[in-house]
């Protein structure tokens, strides 16, 4: 009885320091879809969930229990869940530090015909972009080894002014009087994605009281 019990804790050691191995390399988190293509027995997954070697993220996002916290946990989650998507709006205006808003929700954008992402946390707004307003100004950030998808901010500039409706002109507004208080700044650039939104009239007149 010692015997086999020895044998079985063994084992089970055994399995959770490769699976822990294969967190460890790609950067402690994983989906299960990951995991379980990385050669992880689903019982040894949920074995490490129920002994607290595992954490939890989001619906599907596991995430080892020693790990350093995460910068963005928000951002990084749903990065991993919606790897199609593209961070937007309120929550780039954040991530480059041109708003005062706090995000309760992560804005992100999805290529129109895209199914909607079914998270339980965060919470997020989706927005459908389509052609080159989806795919231009879009720039890679690696948060704690997480690849997540950011609009420049140019970019975000003239998608504010293209959903002035939904986050409001004096947020964009507020964005252009923080941008303008960089060391670097790009008008061609902001101009060019203005076009791409069809918003170059809206916006002129403020970039150039603005800047």
């Amino acid at each position: 009885m010692f015997i086999m019990s020895f044998k079985n804790t063994k084992k089970h050691g055994d399995r959770f320091d490769k699976a822990t191995e294969i967190f460890k390399k790609n950067s402690g988190i994983l989906r299960t879809a990951q995991a379980l293509r990385a050669g992880m027995h689903p019982e040894t997954l949920y074995a490490m969930r129920d002994s607290g070697k595992l954490e939890v993220v989001s619906r599907g996002v596991y995430r080892l229990a020693d790990s350093s916290p995460m910068s963005d946990p928000d951002l990084e989650t749903v990065a991993i869940r919606v790897p199609g998507g593209v961070i937007c709006l309120i929550s780039a205006l954040a991530f480059h530090d041109l708003t005062t808003q706090i995000p309760h929700e992560v804005h992100l954008a999805l290529n129109r015909g895209a199914e909607e992402p079914r998270l339980d946390h965060p919470p997020i707004k989706t927005y459908r972009f389509s052609g080159k307003a989806f795919t231009e100004g879009v720039k890679t950030h690696e948060l704690d080894g997480i690849k997540i998808r950011i609009y420049s901010p140019e970019k975000t500039l003239a998608d504010c002014f293209k959903f002035r409706n939904q986050v409001g002109l004096d947020t964009a507004m507020e964005a252009i009087r923080f941008y303008r208080e960089r060391k670097t700044t790009n008008v061609d650039d902001i101009m060019r994605y203005a076009e791409i939104c069809r918003v170059k009239r809206v916006i002129r007149p403020y970039l150039e009281a603005i800047l």
